[in-house]
């Protein structure tokens, strides 16, 4: 490839992600747990004021969270929250997932710019429905 155009390329990306940190340019390009989980134990779809949705799919074994996957149609921010809060749900009580809120998930990827702030609230609302829809089904 032409080196101009690398460079070019490279310089638009670091303009592209300027405004996140390491960690949130982290997990949107290497997102963790994407994907489907058949014959999940909870599962929610949520869907966010500015139009993305996220889903996210559970397996609790003796009452945690072994496997955890999930799905968005959203923005770099979006994929980062929904990366990063099933890496702060996996191994962990339903109990302690409950207390999963979006400020944690926006502490854990290092801040999003205000206008992508409730990406993290989105994810922690997606695994908090997924939980209780769990919790419906395990009574």
């Amino acid at each position: 490839m032409d080196t101009k155009l690398e460079q070019l390329a490279a310089a638009i990306e670091r303009a592209m992600w300027a405004d996140y940190t390491e960690v949130v340019v982290d997990h949107a390009l290497n997102p963790r747990n994407v994907g489907r989980i058949e014959n999940a134990d909870g599962f929610a779809h949520v869907t966010g004021g500015c139009g993305d949705s996220i889903e996210i799919w559970i397996k609790v074994t003796n009452d945690t969270i072994t496997e955890i996957t999930f799905w968005t149609d959203g923005c770099g921010a979006s994929i980062a929250a929904g990366s990063m809060v099933t890496e702060l749900a996996k191994g962990k009580t339903v109990r302690e997932v409950l207390r999963i809120t979006g400020l944690d998930v926006l502490n854990a990827l290092g801040g999003l710019p205000e206008e992508s702030e409730h990406c993290a609230v989105l994810a922690a609302n997606a695994l908090n429905a997924a939980i209780k829809q769990y919790l419906k089904g395990a009574k």
